[in-house]
């Protein structure tokens, strides 16, 4: 079958190893389903891969790719939930998890094995090429906001980096959940971007807000943590999900996190029953992902060459 894989780990210049080819259909394996993959969307985690963040050489050649949307063997239209491992089933109850590509091959190929328990039935409302945007990237998003900054509608949230696929799904959800939404980019058109997608305002990084927020969605790290941290109410809530400019910020603002009783929240993906949560409220809601490309999975490369460059508003969809 065709894929897009990981035949070489290279740090400096992942894209080198990324290779387009035939590769060997997944085979039959009790608790398992095989999955035709209908589409299937790129996350920053596939560009990590391809530098060993996650993956070592032994797992090497891996077909990359956590997302997806497709048909199982009875033909059931599906989505799947990229975490393997957190249930047991298919796996046994002592494997820790894991997300599609560090162990398991992945779904930017025609068809991808994962255990049965990680599927999920698409809702008729969402195309193939949506639902596949949600499993990763909007996950992380509704985890962020719902679960782990608790917000409520009234109540105000910051995004911080527009244009990242967390980014543009934070500010879609949380605008229709009722909060009203800042966001910040360093290019103008995706502050208009962001300001078109319902943000009701969106700045520079590190300019001062009109007010002081309730909780921040923070992905870009080092760059904006402090204007993060400055951003906050008084018992407000970060939320930091991944640090795209580094993980060390010059100033950790410790002073201003213990006087002011801030709290820093670490979040990672979400579980299944939060993604059938999400599934729901997009098919209910008419909130769709913001897709920024759709490519054949012939032209992957050009998909993972875009996002690597930044030039990028919403997800790149690889369509099978």
């Amino acid at each position: 079958m065709f894929a897009a894989y990981a035949a070489r780990i290279d740090r400096d210049q992942p894209l080198s190893g990324l290779e387009l080819g035939e590769r060997p259909e997944p085979e039959a394996r009790p608790g398992w389903s095989t999955v035709t993959v209908k589409a299937a969307s790129l996350n920053h985690h596939d560009l990590w891969s391809l530098r060993g963040v996650g993956l070592g050489e032994e797992s090497l050649p891996m077909i990359l790719g956590c997302d997806a949307a497709g048909i199982d063997e009875h033909g059931n239209e599906v989505v799947v939930f990229p975490v393997v491992g957190l249930s047991g089933h298919g796996v046994g109850p002592d494997e820790p998890r894991s997300i599609l590509t560090e162990k398991y091959q992945g779904t930017f190929a025609e068809k991808v094995s994962v255990p049965t328990w990680n599927l999920l039935p698409k809702p008729k409302e969402l195309s193939f090429e949506e639902a596949a945007c949600l499993p990763t990237a909007w996950l992380t998003a509704y985890r962020m906001l719902f679960t782990n900054a608790g917000v409520r509608p009234g109540d105000s949230v910051l995004v911080q980096g527009a244009g990242g696929g967390v980014a543009t799904a934070a500010i879609v959800l949380a605008k229709a959940a009722g909060l009203r939404v800042f966001a910040t980019s360093r290019d103008e058109a995706k502050r208009k971007r962001a300001e078109d997608l319902g943000a009701d305002a969106a700045f520079e990084p590190g300019a001062r807000l009109p007010q002081r927020v309730d909780a921040v969605i923070e992905t870009v790290g080092a760059a904006t943590w402090s204007h993060s941290v400055k951003s906050l109410r008084p018992g407000g809530t970060l939320v930091i999900s991944g640090a795209t400019s580094g993980p060390n910020p010059k100033a950790a603002e410790l002073n201003r996190i213990f006087f002011l009783e801030l709290k820093v929240v670490g979040s990672t993906m979400g579980t299944k029953d939060e993604l059938e949560d999400l599934l729901s409220f997009c098919a209910v809601t008419g909130v769709r992902p913001v897709i920024d490309t759709v490519l054949p999975l012939d032209r992957a490369r050009e998909g993972f060459e875009k996002m690597a460059g930044g030039d990028l508003f919403g997800k790149v969809v690889l369509t099978v």
